[in-house]
């Protein structure tokens, strides 16, 4: 189960999405994401074979075949480069407006795609993301 608690923009905690078994994808957009390169990362996170079918080939089932369910979450520190200096540099990432624009809109290319449930966090708010990791698989995917 995977869950985040939002603070969001007043003081009060609260849930904003919640799955079961499937997918949490902390996402995160660059100024030159556009339309084609969000519907290429919502069709590959649907057809990626990330699960175990009979157990006997590893990875051989998507998300898309097993109805299971993802959890976005806005995440903008993906574009943090640290390579110079003691402090991440953001200067790769969306500026805000269009980040959220962005991740609406991936949200929805998602739950075009997919059979099972689409969660979201709440953009540009302060989260909790709770995550009970059911096998040893992170994954980064960039196109």
């Amino acid at each position: 189960m995977t869950v985040v608690e939002t603070e969001g923009r007043s003081p009060e905690r609260r849930e904003t999405g919640r799955i079961g078994s499937g997918l949490l994808a902390l996402v995160g957009f660059a100024a030159a994401d556009d339309r084609e390169a969000l519907a290429w990362m919502a069709a590959k996170i649907a057809d990626l074979r990330a699960f175990e079918g009979d157990g006997t080939s590893g990875f051989d089932r998507s998300l898309r075949e097993t109805g299971g369910e993802l959890l976005v979450v806005s995440q903008f520190t993906l574009y943090g480069d640290a390579r110079k200096g003691r402090r991440p540099d953001f200067t790769a990432a969306a500026r805000f407006a269009e980040a959220e624009s962005l991740y609406r809109e991936f949200c929805a290319l998602c739950e075009a795609e997919l059979p099972g449930r689409v969660e979201t966090g709440e953009f540009g708010a302060r989260m909790e993301v709770g995550l009970v990791n059911e096998g040893p698989v992170t994954l980064w995917l960039e196109r």
